[in-house]
């Protein structure tokens, strides 16, 4: 099972992507809204097949990017049963086994931080996806939505530290830059629930946390408690003069086979030196060209009423003079997806 973990640095949240790499199918678990673009550029690079997201609970610092995966890629919402949420395909239940390919997911129900706590076990039990009953040396505050300190210290050592000491722990936050642990860290070195700790201890130290309510709790949870449909994506609209799409590197492209259909809507500036300009791989009709290094001090020759699509031999230094146009302000530029070596792989007109 191929594992992707990404970060959400404004809720410092970790989404999941799990990939069964002879299917390509994949699960994303605890997607961010506010990351979709990213997440989604991924999956497609890749090549996966997203069937499902599971939310490991009903967050309370982010909105979940649950219902854009769906409307991306077709795929099927998960959440805990007991939540009675909104627009749920899955509604998950302790015992549950979520199958992508060759690879399972058991569903453990863990609540305790809220009432609707799930953790996602692997089939060979190398890997637990603990949301926010187990962190990295912490577990998940119990001070709100039905949250329960007495009931998340059994969940954890019941469903949790009952698995394989090196059982990879992959918790949905950490506030320090900590990625992972094992169940045998946290059984032996836990500060909370950890060694000899009584549920006493546990439920002492969880009521004297002190903590702020998180900022965006209502407003997340009202809108997970619809799997994310009744929110907006806080991040600019797409172009609206060609199918630009953003790479999981951050970088604008745009497909040859558009360019090809077109060539007469946008400027084409060309970044190679006059030889291969001039060479054996041609370039295109109309192109100006305008050597990357010599692009900073040459901008005021580009146009400014047309969209810029930049060209190079296999589309890398074109990336380069994309993300410099765009530093300097400049929102309409692509870069030509594989530049000259896949436009002449398609047969198109040089």
């Amino acid at each position: 099972m191929v594992i992707r973990q990404h970060f959400d640095p404004v809720s410092s949240t970790y989404s999941y992507l799990l990939v069964d790499p002879a299917s390509r199918e994949a699960v994303l678990i605890d997607p961010v809204l506010g990351q979709h673009r990213r997440d989604a550029a991924l999956i497609r690079e890749i090549d996966a097949r997203l069937l499902f997201t599971l939310d490991t609970h009903c967050h309370a610092d982010h909105v979940t990017g649950a219902w854009a995966m769906k409307q991306a890629f077709g795929c099927r919402i998960g959440l805990a049963e007991v939540y009675g949420a909104r627009n749920v395909d899955l509604p998950l239940r302790h015992g549950m086994e979520v199958r992508f390919g060759a690879q399972a997911l058991e569903v453990r129900a863990t609540p305790g931080h809220t009432a609707g706590c799930l953790s996602f076990v692997s089939a060979d039990r190398g890997h637990v996806f603990t949301g926010d009953a187990l962190l990295v040396r912490a577990v998940g505050r119990t001070d709100f939505q039905d949250g329960n300190a007495a009931q998340l210290f059994h969940s954890v050592r019941a469903q949790l530290f009952s698995l394989p000491d090196d059982c990879v722990v992959h918790p949905a936050h950490d506030y320090e830059g900590r990625t992972s642990s094992t169940i045998g860290e946290e059984c032996r070195h836990n500060p909370r629930l950890g060694g000899a700790a009584t549920v006493e201890d546990f439920v002492g130290y969880m009521e004297n946390l002190g903590l702020p309510h998180p900022k965006l709790i209502a407003i997340a949870v009202p809108a997970n408690l619809s799997c994310g449909r009744d929110a907006t994506i806080d991040e600019p609209a797409p172009p609206s003069w060609g199918p630009v799409v953003e790479t999981y590197a951050g970088m604008p492209e745009i497909a040859p086979e558009w360019l090809g259909r077109h060539r007469e809507e946008v400027e084409l500036v060309d970044v190679r030196s006059r030889a291969e300009f001039e060479g054996e791989l041609g370039h295109l009709e109309g192109s100006k060209l305008v050597p990357l290094d010599e692009l900073r001090v040459r901008m005021d020759e580009l146009s400014s009423t047309r969209p810029i699509v930049l060209v190079c031999q296999t589309g890398k230094r074109s990336a380069m003079a994309a993300t410099i146009l765009r530093k300097a302000g400049l929102a309409r530029v692509a870069n030509l997806a594989g530049g000259m070596v896949r436009w002449r792989q398609l047969g198109l007109p040089s």
